[in-house]
């Protein structure tokens, strides 16, 4: 056993040790202690576009320069915009969930899955506010096809079922839809010669130089029928962009009017009953049981105005693409695949399921009805005084300056289709018809000047609703401008039936000439149309036999 002194000298060498044992353990924990988990990266946050106030300084315009919206009530008057159950949340909820969707109903779940990698990346946040051009290009990938190369020059691209999708010969350019319809595009002596299909198109020159800017004049003919308009062009980016310039404007009474709640909701009968157009698209589209003001009026109008330009192009199409068929049938050597007619559809990215335009995609076209209400009022000038146009009012003075075209601007995201567009999205083509409704996306374009968009309704045939295609910033400028046209030709018919039929009386409907009003129509339009088709007639037939004996 131990003696006490020795017990004590054990006890005091421990403490020692204790205490030189301790900075070192701390030591050595201090340096294998483990990493903290790094934290989470924030989600992007859904980005939505401006939910419309509850009123309007009598200052505010809408511009590209302003990108705002138009609120709930008129700039410069009071009083709440009609149908707030209706426009109020379901418009909104359409224009500031377009980035998720078109509807609010498909975006969503289409969002997350079609496309690459880099589209699932974007789909969660970035799509209120646009995203960026990488989003277009996950959707804008190559369809199947060949090319060719001509004999004497040029090439022509053609489908797998042996449909030819386009051609570039002598400095035309020629575009096949998958419906049948044909687009043809060239340049004679300066003037731009567009043909849409049999008997239509426009032929575009240039016209006057006004204050630094510069406009051209457009001599559109529809079934032998002519009338001008005149645009405004401006650079972006590398590319140049027409804007539609009123010919004239209205009051800015009659455009409140408009824009405004009227006394009480008004029933109004179409006479569309016996139309062939709309027992064609009647499970796709209803007119408004009542209209509480002129701009859901106004919004039925664009959409019935559409339809019915739908319903004939497509007319015109089934006949030329039988008549195409008959002579330029692929010759009985070319491969089976190719020997079979092209029935205007896709099977692949056709809608089989039901389609309708829902209440909710009609309040969106209501509010950029109300939009473009709101800035042509604020571009209306008082009588004696020249107004600018509506595009234009917040724009600056230097034509040198590059403007954001409308068809970017981030307020701006609901379009209504005007023509046939063949689309593709993910290497899958369809088609976008008159009438369809398409929100945009992302807000740069890609290399090949494409945005990504998602259809918000569509018609059978054409691109399933909810899907992702990418469009040209061209064509959907095209679709602003004839938006505004048809805007104003529905304010003229307004202007008309104002004080009947159940309509309320309006104010002052007399009009005042714009700064550059349009020329008379070209006399030689409709006969360079005619030409430019019997031109293309021939190219076509001379592509089908090179590109068909040079085989698969």
């Amino acid at each position: 056993m131990n003696s006490p002194s020795t017990s004590k000298e054990i006890l005091r060498k421990s403490f020692l040790l204790l205490l030189l044992a301790g900075p070192m353990v701390a030591m050595s924990a201090a340096q294998e202690k483990p990493k903290a988990a790094p934290a989470p990266k924030p989600s992007a946050p859904h980005v939505s576009a401006a939910r419309p106030s509850n009123s309007r300084p009598a200052t505010t315009t809408h511009s590209s320069a302003a990108g705002a919206r138009p609120g709930n009530t008129r700039p410069g008057t009071t009083g709440t915009t009609p149908g707030r159950t209706e426009t109020g949340k379901t418009g909104t909820a359409v224009t500031g969930k377009s980035g998720t969707g078109a509807t609010g109903r498909n975006g969503n779940t289409s969002m997350g899955r079609p496309g690459t990698s880099a589209t699932n990346k974007m789909g969660g946040g970035n799509m209120g506010r646009g995203g960026n051009g990488g989003m277009a290009k996950g959707v804008n990938r190559p369809v199947p096809g060949r090319q060719v190369s001509l004999r004497g020059g040029g090439t022509a691209n053609i489908r797998p079922n042996g449909q030819i999708r386009s051609i570039n010969r002598n400095g035309m350019h020629i575009e096949h839809g998958l419906n049948g319809s044909r687009r043809i595009e060239s340049t004679h002596n300066g003037a731009r010669i567009v043909t849409t299909g049999r008997n239509s198109g426009y032929v575009q020159r240039a016209y006057v130089t006004r204050g630094g800017r510069t406009y051209v004049s457009r001599t559109v003919v529809v079934n032998h029928v002519t009338y001008t308009h005149v645009y405004r062009s401006y650079p972006y980016h590398g590319h140049y962009y027409y804007g539609y310039h009123p010919g004239y404007y209205y009051r800015p009474a009659y455009y409140g009017w408009a824009y405004n709640p009227w006394p009480a909701p008004v029933y109004y009968g179409w006479g569309w009953g016996g139309a062939p157009w709309y027992g064609y698209y009647g499970g796709y589209f209803a007119p408004y049981p009542v209209y509480p003001s002129a701009a859901f009026w106004l919004t039925d109008y664009l959409i019935a105005a559409n339809l019915q330009a739908a319903y004939q192009a497509q007319a015109a199409a089934n006949a030329a693409a039988a008549e195409a068929a008959a002579v330029n049938a692929p010759p009985s050597n070319a491969p089976p695949e190719q020997q079979q007619p092209n029935d205007g559809n896709n099977a692949q990215a056709a809608n089989s399921g039901t389609v309708t335009l829902t209440p909710e995609v009609k309040a969106a076209i209501a509010e950029e009805v109300k939009a473009q209400l709101a800035a042509q009022q604020a571009a209306a000038q008082p009588a004696g005084a020249q107004p600018v146009s509506a595009s234009s009012a917040a724009q600056p003075a230097a034509a040198s300056s590059e403007e954001v075209p409308a068809a970017l601007d981030p307020a701006r995201r609901t379009f209504v289709v005007a023509s046939d567009l063949a689309v593709s999205g993910d290497g899958q083509e369809c088609q976008l018809s008159a009438g369809d409704v398409i929100t945009r996306l992302s807000d740069t374009p890609d290399d090949d000047n494409k945005v990504n968009v998602s259809v918000s309704a569509s018609k059978k045939s054409d691109c399933a609703a909810g899907k992702q295609v990418a469009v040209t910033v061209d064509d959907l400028q095209e679709m602003h401008n004839h938006f505004q046209e048809q805007l104003d030709n529905g304010m003229k018919d307004l202007a008309s039936k104002q004080g009947t039929s159940g309509l309320p009386k309006a104010p002052d409907t007399t009009t005042v000439a714009s700064d550059v009003p349009p020329p008379p129509p070209d006399a030689n339009a409709e006969k360079a149309l005619q030409d430019q088709q019997a031109q293309a007639d021939q190219t076509e037939a001379q592509v089908v036999k090179e590109a068909f004996s040079q085989g698969s």
